[in-house]
């Protein structure tokens, strides 16, 4: 290692690196030797993990390293597969891909030694499908030498410069003096108390760990690092929002209380809870910065409409944000039904209006006549000018990113903020990714919602279920039937439903039926929409754009094509879309392509209307990623961390940066964690203030 080098040195200058090399390293997120020691393996081999292909039973998940004693594409009925035949010396296993022959063809020849995960099944004897695997150096032998093999994530673009994980261990085994030099921006004081170990060792225990001790305890460093400083950025922006300035919103208004007493309905106690809650925030000198949870059919938006009249009353101007201009219109003709009664006055501002019309609302905007403005991200368009915003409210907040709701904020002088989320949030996820916000749950469902009864069918009991829809129709009821992308390099979800509407106008002659998409003009989109509501249409044929926005309290059966296509927390937003009104409502799950972890999921939809169980569910199968159907801008992504398994760890995390945040708000006291914090944590500091 170069005398000069250190955690900065360009990654290009590293021995057997290069500039070819350097490149694609980048292409990973490898820039520098740090970015290099904290590219960290994606999971280890070791003889404890390892099984012999003698002991494997059908129904393992098992992990097994061997050599490819032959390999080959075949014919099988309509389609190719790729088979290769593994052996370890106490047995073999075939391994089979049905996708991708081409490129596992050119990845896996005879004799090569590799390690292979998967689910052991059994067809003329055992065998994975679609295994996971990695390639390994022909000595690499975790049962015989005792050793814990790292294996890193390898991209096609590091295969192609031929980086594979000695290449990596190698690099990183030539800059080992590099350790020395890390300083460690904890204090020894949190180290010892909360068990951890320094980071320079955990960074060597990572890539060279020398016994599964050494290894897990640097898992937990590296992982409590991680979920330290997201916990830092978000108590140092809940100092921010607290030290903010605003109007305090303290009267009632007489709006307010008419509003309530000629809804026809009480309010649940929950939604009174919620809404008291919103009102002491708002009162109060500083702004308020509130997320409000609420299952589907909860109840969010007539608690969004009351709140809103009490801004007003206190003579400012609410603006309301929504993802979709389905939704702004469903949320324009809501809050517009109940401002009418009370003379406020309320718009709708979308991106696909005429010049004229959006001209004379912006005017009325800027000039204080519009109380209250409905929209989409048309409303952050720079002539968009209000004058007084003092209360914002967003809705399916996880769509838009942190700077996006800035963009709005800033529209007024630091107006309240109340956050809406029809996607009931895991509590470990809430104070993750909304621990700068303070939490409001409506847990309780109005007495006149019926939980929407869910079944699950095969497609050879489809006949059926056409001879049900039929008989709902017949009674004067509605259907909707959605369909997801199917294969996605075959046909589009605008394809798939294309198909599925003309399949439907043969099945039920006789019935009106129509089509939604998202690629409809909004005017084609309103017109559909309004013979649907005014039931003109008895069933509607859409892809997954219905999946918030529909509210048709005579729709009483929603059928979902190609189920298993979908995460459980979409499926259970379909599902809201039925079950509004008086009549019993049903959700049909027709599942066609169906694995164990689709058919756990819908299991899953079967036995519960809770949103909270399914958010859960949903959380733990398929990770924080992917957790909503649209990743949210600037989503904070972890390495190493896990926020399904990793609960113990993020609440020691949250403890120890919200005493540092109130004790130090500037980190003038805390010089190492402030260094990191302002360079790698920079994208995430838009709502910050630290100095």
């Amino acid at each position: 290692m170069s005398a000069q080098t250190d955690l900065n040195t360009p990654i290009k200058y590293i021995k057997g690196v290069g500039p070819k090399r350097a490149t694609a390293l980048a292409t990973a997120g490898i820039d520098t030797v740090n970015d290099l020691l904290h590219y960290y393996p994606r999971r280890y081999l070791d003889r404890t993990t390892v099984k012999s292909i003698r002991d494997v039973k059908k129904g393992d998940q098992a992990t097994m390293v061997g050599t490819v004693e032959v390999c080959g594409e075949r014919q099988a009925r309509k389609r190719k597969l790729f088979q290769a035949v593994l052996s370890d010396g106490t047995g073999m296993i075939t391994l089979v891909w049905f996708n991708g022959v081409k490129y596992i063809k050119n990845a896996i020849q005879k004799g090569d030694r590799l390690a292979i995960h998967g689910k052991i099944e059994f067809y003329n004897g055992f065998q994975i499908v679609h295994p996971d695997f990695d390639k390994l150096d022909s000595d690499a032998d975790p049962i015989n030498t005792g050793t814990i093999i790292p294996l890193y994530p390898l991209s096609a673009e590091l295969k192609k410069v031929r980086i594979d994980h000695r290449s990596f261990r190698r690099i990183i085994k030539d800059i080992e003096n590099v350790f020395l030099i890390i300083k460690d921006h904890l204090e020894e004081s949190i180290i010892n108390e909360e068990k951890l170990i320094p980071l320079q060792t955990a960074l060597q225990h990572i890539h060279f760990p020398e016994s599964r001790e050494n290894l897990y305890a640097a898992i937990d460093r590296l992982k409590f690092d991680e979920h330290f400083y997201l916990q830092l950025l978000m108590a140092l922006r809940k100092n921010s929002y607290e030290k903010v300035g605003t109007n305090a919103l303290t009267k009632s208004g007489p709006q307010v209380e008419q509003i309530e007493g000629g809804l026809g309905f009480k309010l649940t106690s929950a939604q009174q809870k919620v809404i008291q809650e919103i009102r002491e925030d708002i009162a109060l000198p500083k702004a308020m910065n509130r997320l409000l949870q609420g299952d589907v059919g909860s109840g969010k938006t007539i608690v969004a409409i009351i709140v809103a009249a009490t801004a007003v009353a206190n003579g400012v101007q609410v603006a309301v944000m929504a993802p979709t201009e389905i939704l702004a219109h469903q949320h324009y003709e809501s809050f517009k039904k109940q401002l009418n009664k009370v003379h406020i006055s309320c718009a709708l501002l979308v991106g696909k209006q005429k010049a004229a019309e959006r001209k004379q609302i912006l005017t009325a905007i800027n000039g204080g006549k519009i109380d209250v403005v409905v929209g989409t991200h048309a409303l952050i368009q720079k002539d968009v000018e209000f004058k007084n915003l003092g209360f914002v409210v967003v809705d399916e907040q996880h769509r838009f990113g942190v700077v996006q709701r800035g963009n709005l904020l800033i529209k007024g002088l630091h107006p309240h903020l109340l956050a809406m989320t029809a996607t009931p949030i895991p509590r470990t996820m809430a104070i993750t990714y909304h621990g700068d916000m303070d939490l409001s749950i409506i847990d309780e469902m109005p007495k006149n919602r019926k939980p929407v009864i869910t079944k699950i069918v095969k497609e050879d009991r489809l006949q059926n279920v056409y001879k049900f829809i039929r008989e709902e129709v017949e009674a004067g009821r509605q259907c909707m039937v959605v369909y997801p992308l199917v294969e996605e390099t075959e046909k589009s979800d605008l394809a798939a439903a294309s198909e599925g509407y003309e399949l439907l106008q043969n099945i039920f002659k006789g019935i009106n039926i129509g089509l939604i998409h998202g690629r409809l003009k909004k005017d084609e989109k309103d017109a559909i929409m309004e013979s649907y509501a005014n039931n003109e249409l008895n069933i509607l044929v859409s892809t997954t754009v219905i999946e918030v926005g529909i509210d048709i309290p005579n729709a009483s059966v929603m059928l979902i094509e190609h189920a298993e296509r979908f995460g459980l927390t979409q499926l259970h937003q379909l599902r809201g879309r039925v079950g509004r009104g008086s009549a019993k409502s049903y959700c049909i799950l027709v599942e066609r392509n169906i694995r164990d972890a689709s058919r756990k999921r819908l299991a899953i939809m079967e036995k519960t209307n809770d949103g909270f169980v399914i958010a859960d569910e949903d959380l733990k199968m398929r990770g924080p990623g992917k957790f909503f159907s649209t990743e949210q801008s600037g989503f904070f992504k972890h390495k190493i961390a896990d926020m399904v398994t990793d609960g113990p760890i993020i609440r020691q995390a949250r403890k120890i940066a919200q005493n540092i945040a109130k004790a130090d708000a500037t980190l003038d006291d805390h010089p190492l964690l402030k260094e990191r914090l302002l360079k790698e944590y920079a994208q995430y500091m838009e709502t910050v203030t630290i100095s």
